[in-house]
């Protein structure tokens, strides 16, 4: 039934895509702490320092959610995507402490563009590839956003991914999956360089010249121009909305947010807006 019909399949992807959002929260919360700590041991090793006291476990799956405040457990009944901040009113349901809307947005928003890549690309054997891309990308978006830092965790086993995918039929060929990874890194690898030789600071991360690898490696060397160009963009948007909010000041602002946006509308449109690009000068 899911295989020939795309509504189906789209509104199957979007219920399925709240469950994800949902993982992914966890993801965007949790992942910073845990190379956090891990960091903390790696630097205490190096430096010869006595270990850490034993902590808690901490990672994707342990310990359970729970309130920050009263610290009770989050049922099952109470973590239903979406649904359950509605009915709870966005509060939690022991020490009624206000739950932050952003969960249940993230939620929405994983679900809504899982959605937009089933309606796309329909059931096609790239599907899968397709949302894993995507769920990638969106808790990039939000790990960058909160914390300034893109996770090697994540984005180089995208950019092999990529890669891999390509031998078996992917986007783009082997030899288009190299050369974007190699020339997306490069590209962003020489202008923080050029900037940083020019006014002495840095202008971004490392982790910004990984994620333009990983969305090369996935689209190929002729969409990194649309790509950066679209980043860019989205960043001034972002800029004068936060201006006039009088929110960003002086705080650095992270790309990584617009490159993964800007990657994500490639992999849905990216065809469509070169050919109207180079058509338009022809």
């Amino acid at each position: 039934m899911l295989g020939r019909e795309p509504l189906w399949l789209t509104v199957f992807v979007l219920v399925f895509g709240l469950l994800v959002g949902s993982f992914l929260n966890v993801v965007i919360y949790r992942l910073p702490v845990m190379l956090e700590r891990r960091w903390q041991r790696e630097s205490r090793e190096l430096l010869a320092l006595e270990p850490l006291a034993d902590q808690p476990s901490f990672n994707l799956m342990v310990p359970r959610s729970h309130c920050p405040k009263c610290r009770a457990e989050v049922a099952w009944y109470d973590n239903v995507p979406l649904l359950s901040w509605l009915w709870l009113g966005g509060r939690c349901r022991h020490c009624k402490t206000p739950i932050s809307a952003r969960y249940p947005l993230v939620e929405l928003a994983t679900g809504l563009i899982s959605a937009v890549v089933a309606w796309y690309m329909g059931p096609s054997v790239m599907l899968p590839a397709a949302l894993l891309f995507t769920w990638v990308l969106v808790a990039l978006t939000f790990i960058d956003a909160d914390t300034m830092l893109l996770p090697d965790d994540l984005t180089l086993p995208l950019m092999w991914a990529g890669l891999l995918l390509s031998l078996i039929g992917g986007l783009v060929s082997p030899v288009q999956a190299i050369l974007g990874a190699a020339i997306g890194y490069l590209s962003l690898w020489s202008v923080y360089w050029a900037f940083k030789l020019l006014t002495g600071k840095e202008g971004m991360g490392y982790g910004d010249f990984k994620l333009l690898a990983a969305l090369g490696a996935w689209l190929g060397p002729w969409m990194l121009p649309q790509i950066i160009l679209l980043s860019s963009v989205f960043g001034v948007i972002w800029g004068l909305y936060a201006a006039a909010r009088r929110r960003q000041g002086s705080m650095p602002m992270p790309f990584g947010p617009f490159l993964a946006a800007a990657g994500w509308v490639a992999l849905i449109w990216g065809q469509d807006i070169n050919a109207w690009y180079l058509g338009y000068f022809q």
